[in-house]
């Protein structure tokens, strides 16, 4: 494809019969499109389209199979993301690149082409992210942030190397909408000094507000162009996804006893830079969905780690699951109880890397006549992956893959789906939907939602505030590790929510 401007000025980028090919899967078919200076295109597509391949094509990452790409009018062969980053392209990714061992200038400054000094380094981080409404502290260890402080941290990174092309993957999934737009203001500013934007994004309705153009991929390829701002959200989803966009359906559920209670929790934590949790009081009855909503590093890990056993608590009557006390019980003993867990961070914590769908099922579905008489049933095993994949539609090459192969949010539809798939009686679920695409979403929360109407008693803790909106029964924000009154989610909106998140608002809800 050949692509003409009637200025004489080049595009920024053209991208021509871009094509990837895996063992088992064409991830890019012959790809193209185009980016003028100072425009912000959205990348549209399904979990599995081939929106992370091509953009890590672009970066430098991975070599294409076939095709050629024009910078400012000139071939060029991006063998890896220095020259990438020499060119002007910055990348922000949905999974980060960051070092867990080192503090957050430690991983900036790895990653400056042009070196300052630390102490020249630490001022321009301070300076920028505060410009951008994104603060960090440049001492903390990046192995204490919760995933939505290290995104600001991957933010920042990228904006120092003031890029002429910035790929965003979910930027603001971990984001208030009040820091939303401070985000949009900044990239808009971005746009107006003449850098383009590549904007990958699941939040139909942040397309329409932000780009000016979108080049939609379903299965590897170009299935159309848009203008979003000439389009409803629920066209879009039917550009991504070909048909159209599932209907949440919610029914009244039968409330039953409490099987979730948290009375006065307080935690000290031994990270420096974590947060103690103060008076956490919490109840989440059978046939009830209560939604926990907060801006990353108010407490949600050290509340997480509480109710999953990862942290353990002196105090044995502080927590209680299905009437039981559980505070010094091991993880393994509170799924006994009938605890499920889908954590935020996926890779490395929902599952093992380098294990295949399969080794990953057995994982925390042992108890479902995986093991028998000490031995590893394969069968069973087998059975139960594969059973996962078709219902909640992972886009994988089968059950052998391993993990890291999937893209974010078909790992994540496979470890939600071997959560419910083990019949909980208390679901925990942190950012569900964190980097999947609005279909699958909509699965999900389906998904929970049927689990709620079978007597299940589900906490979800999460930024996406219409998420919670969505599916909750009651909500409550935690800020500062202390959690505010619970309030029927009819008599509040996303607005309110945010300034509670933010603190510009009173924590305590009547």
């Amino acid at each position: 494809m050949e692509f003409e401007q009637e200025n004489k000025e080049p595009f920024r980028l053209v991208l021509e019969n871009i094509s990837k090919s895996y063992p088992l899967i064409k991830a890019n078919n012959a790809i193209s499109l185009q980016v003028k200076p100072g425009e912000i295109h959205a990348i549209l597509g399904e979990n599995g389209a081939g929106k992370s391949t091509l953009m890590k094509i672009l970066y430098g990452v991975i070599k294409p199979d076939e095709g050629s790409i024009l910078w400012e009018g000139q071939k060029v062969e991006i063998n890896n993301p220095a020259f990438a980053r020499k060119l002007g392209i910055g990348m922000i990714f949905q999974h980060f690149a960051l070092f867990e061992s080192l503090t957050v200038l430690e991983n900036i400054w790895l990653s400056m082409d042009e070196k300052y000094s630390l102490k020249q380094l630490e001022e321009e981080v301070l300076k920028t992210s505060a410009y951008y409404g994104l603060p960090i502290n440049p001492k903390r260890m990046l192995h204490s942030m919760s995933v939505g402080e290290r995104q600001r941290v991957e933010i920042v990174r990228c904006l120092l190397q003031k890029p002429k092309l910035l790929i965003m993957d979910e930027p603001t999934s971990v984001l208030t909408p009040q820091a939303v737009q401070i985000l949009f203001k900044t990239i808009r500013q971005l746009a107006s000094e003449g850098c383009s934007i590549l904007y990958i994004s699941h939040k139909l309705d942040e397309i329409r507000q932000l780009c000016d153009s979108a080049t939609v991929l379903r299965s590897g390829k170009v299935t159309g162009y848009a203008n979003p701002k000439n389009e409803t959200a629920k066209t879009l989803a039917t550009l991504m996804i070909g048909s159209e966009l599932p209907i949440i359906q919610q029914q009244p559920a039968e409330i039953g006893k409490p099987m979730l209670e948290v009375l006065g929790l307080n935690l000290k934590t031994s990270d420096p830079f974590g947060t103690e949790l103060k008076d956490i009081c919490l109840k989440v009855r059978a046939g009830e969905i209560v939604g926990i909503a907060g801006i990353s590093g108010n407490g949600q890990k050290e509340l997480i780690q509480a109710l999953s056993g990862e942290s353990l608590i002196a105090d044995t009557q502080t927590i209680y699951m299905n009437d039981a006390p559980v505070g010094k019980l091991s993880p393994a003993k509170r799924r006994e109880l009938g605890l499920c867990f889908v954590p935020e961070d996926r890779l490395g914590r929902g599952a093992v890397p380098n294990l295949s769908l399969a080794e990953n099922a057995l994982l925390t579905g042992y108890s479902e006549g995986m093991v028998r008489n000490g031995w590893i049933h394969q069968p069973t095993i087998n059975k139960f992956a594969e059973k996962i994949i078709e219902q909640f539609n992972v886009i994988c090459g089968g059950k052998n893959v391993s993990a890291s192969s999937l893209s974010g949010g078909n790992l994540q539809k496979f470890i939600v789906g071997r959560e419910i798939s083990l019949k909980p009686k208390i679901m925990l679920v942190a950012q569900p939907t964190w980097g999947v695409d609005v279909g699958a979403s909509m699965v999900i929360r389906q998904s929970l939602l049927n689990l709620r109407q079978q007597g299940v008693a589900i906490l979800v803790i999460s930024e996406e505030l219409e998420e919670l909106m969505m599916i909750s029964d009651q909500l409550t924000v935690i800020a500062n590790g202390k959690l505010s009154s619970l309030i029927p989610t009819n008599q509040t909106s996303i607005e309110e929510l945010g300034l509670m998140m933010s603190g510009d608002a009173t924590i305590q809800v009547p």
